[in-house]
């Protein structure tokens, strides 16, 4: 089986993908749970203080992953043109005009989905982003490809 799709990044993806990311790492449990117990201490009878440090330390992270989601979308250059991807029974290969790099499902780190997307980690830190208006009815298609190559334990793909 084969599967070929182009994919046009945009800012609302990264910010998507940086948000999972985040979200699901420590750094943003961590912030989480310091903000909630910041206004926890307000609603205990302490001062103002405590509420607006845990309004900054909860809405820190996305309005700062959402400036650097479109920083990153304008400044990077492999963003300007549509990515054409084709999975096979070997892997995926990725292309942008005359660049290609192929790598095998061996190689894939992890898949897994956000509300928007389904990602493909290639490596702990780097993914491949497939938003998933993009992909229209091909996502069900692209699924079943990771899932059929992918061990059970790396994939986390749901609400397809």
């Amino acid at each position: 089986m084969k599967l070929e799709f182009d994919i046009k990044m945009t800012s609302k993806a990264l910010y998507d993908y940086m948000l999972y990311h985040t979200y699901t790492g420590m750094q943003g449990i961590i912030g989480t749970i310091s903000g909630l117990l910041l206004m926890a201490l307000y609603f205990m009878g302490q001062s103002i203080i405590y509420l607006v440090a845990g309004l900054v330390v909860v809405s820190y992270l996305p309005i700062s992953l959402f400036m650097r989601s479109k920083q990153q979308f304008l400044t990077n250059p492999s963003f300007k043109e549509p990515l054409h991807y084709s999975f096979d029974d070997e892997g995926m290969t990725v292309s942008q005009g005359e660049n290609s790099e192929t790598l095998e499902w061996e190689a894939m780190y992890k898949a897994v989905s956000t509300p928007g997307s389904i990602v493909l980690y290639t490596a702990r830190y780097n993914a491949s982003i497939f938003p998933k208006k993009d992909l229209g009815d091909q996502k069900a298609l692209l699924v079943k490809m990771i899932s059929t190559h992918m061990p059970p334990k790396k994939v986390n793909i749901r609400g397809n």
